[in-house]
């Protein structure tokens, strides 16, 4: 596509605003921007592993495209978890805390960036969340409701500038907030909760107790780990052969395990998972020689240079 090309094209938008923003830079400017740019760094990172991209940032706000509406979700839900995380040492009045809208909907693109009413009403969900909160489109939580082991809360529908019809709305319970969100004030009672209609949860009603599919998963691989391990001492012929069937099952583990952390911490997680993975070769494939030196020594540098390039 050339610079000035235009097409249109199905995807996710995502909106994120700070909630009181203008409060927070009457207070204290140079801190307020330090920590929008932490955030966004933080925000950036978390969008780009789960396949998405940032189209745009202006003032406070941000947008954000992505070719999955689950993985848009998870990234959402992911980057509200990692600022609650950033801003708990703080008191309240200094937290910054983001509001996030997604749609799924037609845009145009136009030199890399996006426009359209899919875009408006990804904005008009962002502005109706609580702060730390997610609010998204009909359209989203069809293509979600089964895929995330979130709840949701129905809002009724929305209504968006120069778009005829309401937009359906929900509010996606982040982390243990234990209470459902406010229905507000344009929504209406005319349509009845859609997760009723589906068998899901009804707004103030209990989320149900689902076990995540990557706990499931983890479960099946430490049951299965068990098994190769009971299998090799019942057949035991002088060789320690479940060691390597055992390893891979540790590293899926961990790896499942890595994807419940973001930004940072994920990063420092793989590089732990990574290392450990080569020592553990290095031990199980002995032969007098720990080469498992080098590849610590490469993953120690790179380790160090991205911590000072995001320092810096």
């Amino acid at each position: 596509m050339t610079e000035t090309e235009t097409r249109r094209k199905l995807t996710t938008i995502m909106s994120a605003d700070v909630q009181d923003y203008s409060r927070m830079m009457g207070v204290d400017e140079e801190g307020t921007l330090a920590t929008l740019q932490r955030y966004r760094d933080s925000m950036r990172a978390v969008i780009g592993l789960h396949g998405g991209r940032v189209v745009n940032t202006w003032g406070d706000g941000l947008i954000a495209e992505f070719p999955s509406v689950v993985e848009a979700l998870r990234a959402a839900i992911d980057i509200q978890n990692d600022i609650a995380g950033r801003n708990e040492p703080h008191p309240a009045e200094r937290r910054m805390q983001f509001r996030i809208g997604i749609n799924l909907g037609d845009v145009i693109e136009q030199d890399n960036d996006i426009y359209g009413d899919g875009v408006n009403i990804a904005a008009r969900l962002q502005s109706q969340a609580e702060p730390g909160g997610i609010v998204i489109s009909n359209t989203v939580y069809d293509q979600v409701r089964n895929k995330v082991a979130v709840a949701f809360d129905f809002l009724g529908p929305l209504s968006v500038k120069n778009i005829n019809e309401a937009i359906p709305s929900y509010a996606v319970r982040v982390g243990d907030t234990g209470h459902a969100h406010q229905k507000p004030s344009d929504a209406t009672p005319s349509q009845p909760p859609m997760q009723e209609q589906f068998g899901r949860v009804a707004r103030d009603s209990t989320p149900p107790r689902r076990i995540p599919f990557s706990n499931r998963i983890m479960g099946f691989l430490g049951v299965a780990s068990a098994i190769v391990l009971v299998i090799n001492l019942l057949t035991w012929q002088g060789e320690f052969w479940a060691r390597w069937p055992v390893m891979g099952m540790a590293i899926a583990a961990a790896l499942i395990w890595s994807r419940s952390l973001s930004g940072r911490p994920r990063t420092m997680a793989l590089a732990i998972i990574a290392a450990a993975t080569i020592v553990t070769i290095n031990l199980f494939s002995w032969h007098g020689e720990f080469w498992a030196q080098w590849p610590l020594l490469a993953i120690a540098i790179a380790a160090a240079l991205g911590w000072v390039l995001r320092r810096s």
